[in-house]
């Protein structure tokens, strides 16, 4: 074989079109075994691998298609799949040595011509091809019919509604039925093909087929074994019993050798558990999962990348699948760095009570890599570890502040991110590590890391003697710092304020945040946080106080769990692009048709209540234009007229200020607060004439006649309550029949 190869190498050289036609010419003298002919269409083929375009020779390529030589006749059908195409006047030629190919006593022959016609996707190639398709569909070899079912889905693409009205699609149903395993596969791979087409038809498996395909399965070969089980995937069982037995049926193709038959056979499974009620079973199909998937993790870097981009979405379902497997993501340092920081990932997703040890011994050590970016990772995931497993927090900071005392930058800035989400997790329980945080202040130069040690400045500003000196450094490059920064320096420096209302320091530095941000700054959002902040110190620092300082709710590991729903519609996907891009195809591939789960009588009830129906069909974007006269119109003494305008509403009259509310503090502290932001003039106490007095009185003339006429003043956002969706708070969502639905015992959490 190799000899052969080296011996055809001679032929990739660019050759003139000229002499090429010579060539053929020259070989039809004498030529008694086409040896000549044979070496000639080598060399245009090799041309055409190369590139080189060698539609010029078409008539004379055609005419070698007389010889009864199966090797020049396979050339000469690889020359017009090329350029069959591009030859739309030409292709009529070639028919009548088409149909009398299909005809021919030899099956490779009759096979080899179905297929080349159905390559070429022009009209009258496409309207010869009918009767004799229809023929190598009940053909007696099985090779020729196997072909034939794959030129089907060929012709579907070409000309739907042709192959719909020729009865082709029901024909492949039948060879569903048929006897060797290889034409089932095939007319399954077709139907597939035809089905997952935006305006394909619908494919759909009963009980009784279901159990022919499953004999088919084992001796199929395993792309056929791949297609069968595609084609299970459109089995809705009716009972449980029904998804348990498939499910016993392919469970042996786990130990298969080949990584595609694998997926294929974890995703059946995976979509037949949310129908099944044997709980034995399920955690047994969970406990054969596991080994198959290890096993692909010893495959190369790409492989292993598929695999764990795969698993990452199978144990956020399924967490029993690999629960105690944890070591098997254990980086190694040779291993790419996307693979490291998917297997990152997972060692989180992973981490619980029992094995949090040796998980975060392992993110330790990955905390002194070279790669910044991994190490960036493996601080955050340590963090991440802490507000997920409350048993680890203790040891979770003791190593961060190990990491802060390398003094590495980029480690210490990581650190005090996580940190700070650590403070929100378990609020009054770490603050005695501020110091050492405060200490690596002047190494910080990345904006999220300085928003967040400005954050542990003013949250616990009433424990930091010196936070209004910390803060008074950092508001000095106020006007230069990202709009981040800047947000949380303007917080930081209003809960300075309010802890510390009688510090000068506070008081000069929050007057000058206001001021910058209120009247320099451009950002709309930092610009309307200073008007809100000074209006609130302004109308009653006592509940300003209230506002910024409420209680904010513990941060939970919620936002890094996929949605339920979201998820089993994506696990339909396993071992596709979806699944690497943890995205449902029809959001990247044009045509792409949606997939979700089908209601059944057997659906589990947690799966029903996260159930994600698929969208309604869109309606094609054609003008369709109506052939005839256009309608009358009326005439012009009984044309209405058009309706009138509705009226504007009333624009709501200016308030340049608020009014003056008289609150009696109901603390010392209050009475305080409302002294010390008098005194820096945010909050306004005079009575009598002036610039205020008419803003007062402008106020209760608009307050008067909203009651005097009962209605309030026309408010041009007062329509805008379900703008941002229908938000419900997790106390009253809570409050209304206990657990959620989506929070399921068998969910990684």
């Amino acid at each position: 074989m190799s000899g052969q190869a080296g011996q055809d190498a001679k032929f990739f050289q660019r050759g003139k079109i000229q002499e090429l036609r010579a060539e053929l010419h020259a070989a039809e003298a004498k030529d008694k075994k086409f040896v000549k002919r044979k070496t000639v269409l080598k060399k245009i083929v090799a041309n055409i691998t190369m590139g080189n375009d060698m539609s010029p020779l078409f008539p004379d390529v055609v005419a070698c298609l007389g010889t009864p030589l199966l090797e020049i006749k396979k050339m000469v059908y690889l020359f017009l799949v090329s350029y069959g195409r591009t030859k739309p006047d030409q292709i009529q030629m070639v028919i009548p040595s088409f149909l009398q190919d299909c005809a021919d006593h030899n099956p490779l022959i009759r096979a080899l011509a179905i297929r080349t016609m159905s390559y070429i996707p022009l009209p009258i190639v496409t309207e010869s091809l009918t009767d004799p398709l229809r023929h190598a569909l009940k053909d007696r070899d099985p090779y020729v019919r196997k072909t034939a079912a794959i030129c089907v889905a060929k012709v579907y693409m070409a000309d739907p509604r042709r192959t719909e009205r020729a009865g082709f699609v029901e024909m492949l149903r039948d060879l569903m039925l048929d006897a060797n395993a290889t034409v089932v596969s095939n007319a399954v791979a077709a139907l597939v093909e035809i089905s997952e087409r935006h305006d394909g038809v619908a494919f759909k498996v009963n009980y009784t087929v279901a159990n022919k395909l499953l004999v088919a399965l084992g001796e199929s070969s395993e792309w056929g074994q791949i297609y069968i089980m595609d084609a299970l995937m459109t089995f809705i069982p009716q009972e449980s019993k029904d998804a348990e037995f498939i499910a016993d049926r392919i469970v042996v193709n786990l130990q298969h050798s080949n990584s595609a038959v694998i997926l294929t056979t974890i995703k059946v499974l995976l979509y037949l558990m949310n129908y099944m009620e044997n709980r034995k079973l399920m955690d047994y199909i969970c406990k054969k999962m596991g080994p198959p998937l290890v096993t692909m993790l010893s495959s190369g870097p790409e492989v292993q990348y598929v695999a764990l981009r795969n698993i990452l979405l199978i144990v956020q379902r399924r967490p029993a699948v690999l629960k105690n497997d944890v070591k098997v993501f254990f980086c190694k340092y040779n291993d790419p760095i996307y693979v490291k920081l998917a297997k990152l990932e997972i060692m989180y997703r992973l981490a619980r009570d029992e094995n949090f040890g040796e998980v975060l011994a392992e993110l330790q050590e990955y905390a002194s890599e070279v790669d910044i970016d991994f190490v960036r990772k493996a601080v955050r995931s340590i963090g991440r570890l802490a507000i997920k497993v409350e048993s680890a927090a203790d040891q979770c900071i003791e190593t961060l502040l190990s990491l802060i005392e390398t003094k590495v930058t980029y480690v210490v800035q990581e650190a005090i991110i996580v940190i700070k989400d650590i403070f929100r997790r378990y609020p009054g329980r770490y603050e005695r590590v501020i110091p050492t945080l405060c200490e690596n202040m002047d190494v910080l130069d990345e904006p999220e890391s300085k928003a967040a040690i400005i954050w542990v400045i003013g949250q616990f500003a009433n424990r930091i003697d010196n936070a209004d000196e910390l803060l008074d450094d950092l508001v000095y490059n106020f006007m230069e710092e990202p709009t981040e920064v800047q947000l949380a320096l303007l917080t930081a420096v209003v809960k300075l304020f309010i802890y510390k209302s009688q510090s000068d320091t506070s008081k000069e530095i929050v007057h000058k945040v206001l001021k910058w941000a209120t009247e320099d700054v451009d950002n709309p959002d930092l610009r309307d946080r200073g008007f809100m902040y000074w209006r609130l110190l302004a109308i009653n620092p006592a509940n300003a106080g209230e506002i910024v300082l409420a209680d904010k709710p513990p941060i939970t590991t919620d936002s890094d769990r996929m949605d339920r729903g979201s998820l089993d519609q994506l696990l339909l996907h396993t071992g596709t692009l979806g699944s690497i891009y943890h995205k449902n195809p029809e959001t990247f591939i044009r045509h792409s048709k949606a997939k979700a789960l089908p209601e059944s009588p057997a659906l589990n009830e947690k799966s029903r209540a996260v159930l994600i129906p698929l969208p309604p069909e869109a309606l094609p974007s054609t003008v369709i234009n109506v052939a005839g006269p256009p309608p009358n119109p009326p005439p012009r003494d009984q044309a209405t007229a058009p309706p009138p305008a509705p009226p504007l509403p009333d624009r709501p009259r200016p308030v340049s200020n608020v009014p003056k509310v008289n609150a009696t503090p109901a603390t010392d502290s209050a009475g305080e607060l409302e002294e010390a932001a008098a005194s820096e003039g945010l909050l306004d106490n005079t009575d009598g004439g002036g610039e205020g007095a008419s803003d007062d009185e402008g106020d209760e003339d608009l307050i008067g006649t909203a009651s005097a006429t009962g209605h309030a003043v026309s408010d041009p956002y007062a329509n805008l309550d379900g703008a941002f969706g229908t938000y419900i708070s997790p106390e009253s969502s809570s409050g209304q029949g206990g657990r959620r639905p989506t929070e399921d015992d068998d969910l990684l959490f």
